[in-house]
């Protein structure tokens, strides 16, 4: 099931990556715009996308991973998906070239995908899945719930603060899920061949 979530999310990431000039995506852009644009709720919600911030979330689940848990296989695991997602979206970046909404002081890196995005599903939903690694259902349920609100909340934040477009967040978030499922399948093969030694 995870591997064709992976799928279909890397699926649609490609369709708007090479569809960005279309008039549908323009029209997806157009509505993301009059529906969040300046909405004053939702932009405070980049505060906990920016990178200093998933910086310190991540050294401190590292630390955690390392000296209390020993957990070596979930650092490198947290590595794949914070570290190695960022590095991808930096590189995807580059490539794709998009220039961001235009607005007064605008940032001067590219816009597609989005950066907050993509690192704040991937940190979100590694934190929900290694802190109830070893919990209950129902805590797992509360977890992915939490950090799909925030997920969501962090994307809209960079549309209402006319840092990106619709596209670019939908974007960051097919392809951050994509990563993160692609690490799951490997954490969890690990685990499995381990427990055979």
């Amino acid at each position: 099931m995870l591997l064709t979530a992976g799928v279909i999310t890397l699926i649609i990431f490609l369709v708007f990556a090479v569809n960005l000039n279309s008039h549908w995506v323009q029209k997806v852009d157009q509505w993301g715009q009059d529906t969040f644009e300046g909405n004053r709720f939702l932009e405070p919600f980049h505060i906990i996308g920016e990178p200093l911030f998933v910086v310190i979330v991540a050294i401190i689940l590292l630390l955690v991973l390392w000296f209390k848990a020993q957990n070596f296989r979930a650092m490198i695991f947290a590595l794949l998906t914070i570290a190695g997602g960022n590095m991808l979206n930096t590189i995807i970046k580059k490539i794709v070239e998009r220039p961001r909404p235009e607005l007064t002081n605008q940032l001067t890196s590219y816009s597609f995908p989005s950066g907050h995005a993509m690192t704040g599903i991937l940190y979100l939903l590694t934190l929900a899945y290694l802190l109830t690694e070893f919990r209950s259902t129902t805590q797992k349920a509360i977890a992915f719930t939490i950090a799909a609100v925030l997920t969501l909340c962090i994307g809209l934040s960079r549309i209402a603060g006319t840092r990106h477009y619709l596209s670019d967040v939908i974007g960051g978030w097919s392809l951050g899920f994509t990563v993160f499922a692609i690490a799951v399948i490997w954490y969890e093969a690990r685990k499995r061949a381990f427990k055979k030694l």
